[in-house]
This record gives C-alpha cells, sequence and structure tokens, in this order.
C-alpha cells in the first residue's frame, strides 16, 4: 500500500464491485488506507468513512449475474454498514451480519457513502473478502 496507488473515484461517494474467483459465504471484509505519516500531505482526508457492503440474491442458484447489471430486476441485500475510522489501525475488519438463509455469493458490492473530507475523490487502497468458499463448506458438510 503505496501513497497514490490507489482505486481512486471523484467526489466522496462511489461504489465497486468485485467479482470473486469462486462463490463464497461471507463472514467479514476488511478495509485498508494508507496511514497519516505515509501520506505526502500528511492527512488521510480522502479514506472512505461510512460504508456499505451489500450482495445480489439474483443469480444465486447457478446464474452470476453482476450486481448493479440491471437496477429495475436488481435484488441486494445489505450485509452491513460500517464507519472505516482514521485515528485506528489502517488495517480495519468488519464482520458480516449473518444470513438467515445461508447463502454463497459470487459478487460483493462496496458502497462507499462518505469519505473523510476530501471534496475531489475517494481512495480504496485495499478491500479484502473473508469467508468460507462453497465447495469447501460442501465438503466438510456433517464435521466438527
Amino acid at each position: 500500500v503505496f501513497p497514490g496507488n490507489c482505486w481512486a473515484f471523484k467526489g466522496h461517494q462511489g461504489q465497486v464491485v468485485i467479482k470473486l474467483p469462486t462463490r463464497v459465504y461471507l463472514t467479514a471484509i476488511t478495509v485498508q488506507h494508507i496511514t497519516k505519516d505515509a501520506s505526502p500531505s500528511g492527512t488521510i482526508i480522502s479514506a472512505p468513512k461510512d460504508i456499505a457492503v451489500f450482495v445480489s440474491l439474483l443469480g444465486t442458484s447457478g446464474g452470476d449475474l453482476a450486481l448493479g447489471m440491471d437496477a429495475d430486476r436488481e435484488e441486494e441485500t445489505l450485509l452491513g454498514m460500517f464507519t472505516y475510522d482514521v485515528e485506528k489501525d489502517p488495517v480495519q475488519t468488519f464482520s458480516l451480519k449473518n444470513m438467515l438463509l445461508p447463502r454463497a455469493f459470487s459478487h460483493v458490492k462496496l458502497l462507499v457513502k462518505s469519505n473523510w473530507g476530501n471534496p475531489w475523490y475517494t481512495c480504496i487502497y485495499r478491500v479484502k473478502v473473508h469467508g468460507k468458499m462453497e465447495n469447501q463448506k460442501a465438503s466438510t458438510k456433517g464435521q466438527d
């Protein structure tokens, strides 16, 4: 993670859809930004602040429909909302809500609702998705 080596989007709101290499039972998400010490300006106001994590309920039974492809038909579920705190560790992990009917998903949408004050852009440095791959869960079914 180096200053400027990020995915930057215009303004303080934006979203990114991450296609996972396989379907995953999601448990948490990690967001990482640079530290104030690493920043050339000494500030990290371009860091995301309020973040929401969604998955699509369409395409969960075999199809692989990406989020946001068809807003009229899209059915998203919120798995969590959290605040990235620039005063804490630059690597922050947030637990996602357990689903009533656990499902594996192939796409995750990260919606940044605000940043820490930069009016021109917001930077995403690193996002990690945590969980158990669908095929691993099936292979361990019935075992503790």
